[in-house]
Formats: C-alpha cells, sequence, structure tokens
C-alpha cells in the first residue's frame, strides 16, 4: 500500500477553466504581441508611460475574458 493520501482519480488531471484560459491567453499574448504598444522609440511616444501600461493591462484582461469565453463553451 502507499503511504500517500488517498485523492480521487477526478482531481488528477482536471484543471479549472481558469487555469487553461490563462495558459491560453499567456500564449496568444506572447506569439502575437497582443495588446503592446506600438510606435515611439527611446521614450518619446508622446504619451505619458502610465497610460500605455493601462491600455496594456486592459487589452489582456480582455483577452483573458475571451478565452474563458471560450474554454467554458468547449467544456
Amino acid at each position: 500500500m502507499s503511504d500517500s493520501p488517498s485523492i480521487p482519480s477526478a482531481h488528477w488531471g482536471a484543471r479549472r477553466t481558469e487555469d487553461i484560459a490563462l495558459d491560453l491567453m499567456k500564449f496568444v499574448a506572447l506569439t502575437t504581441g497582443y495588446g503592446k504598444v506600438q510606435g515611439g522609440g527611446a521614450g518619446f511616444s508622446g504619451k505619458p508611460a502610465g497610460r500605455a501600461n493601462e491600455e496594456y493591462a486592459e487589452s489582456l484582461l480582455q483577452l483573458y475574458q475571451k478565452c474563458r469565453e471560450i474554454v467554458e463553451k468547449s467544456r
């Protein structure tokens, strides 16, 4: 017999929808550059950096919501 605690087999390998959506969002964002602010170089973009960061964060949150909808729809 094993000394490890008994865990139902349904929990092994099962992943939450949120975790799958997060992994999908990371993949899409990293491979496509999704949400990154284009243009401007050497800090001369004409926009404050804080605003660009807020826009980037907002676009990632929107992407995450889309990914959750897709994952939940496929389950």
